[in-house]
């Protein structure tokens, strides 16, 4: 049947010389979309933070090829038609790899990270759902001086170790040590260090929730605290003695966001490296951004995804790592 409509839209389009000069503006279209996922580090942050807006969103631009696509074809442009294979091509080139299943067996090694939202009307049943992933160390960020008790209740029984500093907690079934707050330069803890010492070998386990950004008509994409946060936790990892380290947490940004390169020039994302799809986890009700994220360095990540939603805004993420020293 494909084949016949094909046969027929050569047949109808075979003859007609305004094929190729109609549709101009959608092929410009198409070369200017191209053109802003293939350049968008190139894309000036000085007003509103627009290169920052556009690379937390640009996976999505890939849904304009379609639309340009019926357009074309509508408006019987050979031109347009052949335009769009540049955007597609970029698109690919940026993604591809995320649209195959890139998880493997084995590892040693299960972490989780989830934003638990401080207006959580379930803390229990979050806590249960987090635990029920088989996580051997759990992160939680957005932590309510009265939700603590409730998730230290909770996860008792299946985490022996804990450490809760400022609104960012770790929980684990191995030992911690230098357990410490990192300064993120907010003037409140938003961040933590723990050494974590799994039977696959030790491990530095940062957890770090990055300020909020805002999208706002007046002011664009506001992000200063964001990016200076972001400084400032890539410095505390760059110091880090411990050659295996793993970063959980919520860092209100994207890989592609070009304001977390100091964070993650320096660390692999287990969900680029081994998982399925893109991984979105915010907002739950519609995943559209994964601004949660599992960071690892001197580790081997196996598999990576997302779990079921609780009663926060952001889905939990877990992964699998694979320790060094377990080879």
């Amino acid at each position: 049947m494909l084949r016949r409509l094909a046969h027929r839209l050569v047949d109808n389009w075979r003859g007609d010389p305004r094929i190729w000069r109609r549709g101009i503006v959608l092929a410009v279209l198409a070369l200017l979309l191209a053109l802003v996922m293939l350049l968008h580090a190139q894309i000036p942050n000085v007003v509103g933070n627009l290169g920052s807006l556009s690379e937390t969103f640009l996976p999505w631009f890939g849904l304009l090829v379609p639309v340009l696509l019926v357009l074309a074809f509508v408006r019987r442009s050979a031109t347009a038609l052949i335009a769009l294979l540049l955007p597609t091509v970029v698109w690919l080139n940026l993604f591809g790899g995320l649209l195959t299943d890139k998880p493997a067996t084995g590892g040693d090694l299960t972490v989780a990270t989830h934003n638990v939202n401080a207006g959580n009307a379930d803390p229990e049943g979050t806590a249960a759902k987090v635990a029920a992933s088989g996580a051997d160390v759990v992160a939680l960020e957005e932590l309510t001086a009265a939700a603590v008790p409730v998730y230290e209740k909770a996860l008792a029984s299946t985490y022996r170790y804990h450490s809760v500093q400022g609104t960012v907690g770790l929980w684990s079934k191995y030992p911690l040590s230098g357990v410490r707050p990192v300064d993120i330069k907010l003037g409140w803890t938003r961040a933590m260090r723990a050494a974590v010492s799994a039977p696959g070998g030790q491990a530095a386990v940062y957890v770090a929730h990055l300020p909020s950004v805002r999208v706002k008509l007046e002011a664009g994409f506001t992000a200063r605290q964001r990016d200076k946060s972001a400084d400032a936790l890539g410095e505390a990892i760059a110091g880090e003695p411990l050659e295996q380290v793993v970063l959980l947490g919520d860092l209100n940004g994207t890989m592609n966001d070009r304001a977390l390169n100091a964070v993650t020039a320096q660390l692999r994302s287990t969900q680029g490296a081994a998982g399925s799809g893109f991984g979105f986890s915010w907002p739950a009700s519609f995943p559209m951004a994964r601004i949660d994220q599992i960071l690892v360095r001197g580790i081997e990540p196996v598999s990576s995804w997302t779990l079921p939603q609780t009663g926060s805004d952001h889905l939990p993420l877990a992964a699998r790592l694979r320790l060094a020293s377990s080879d």
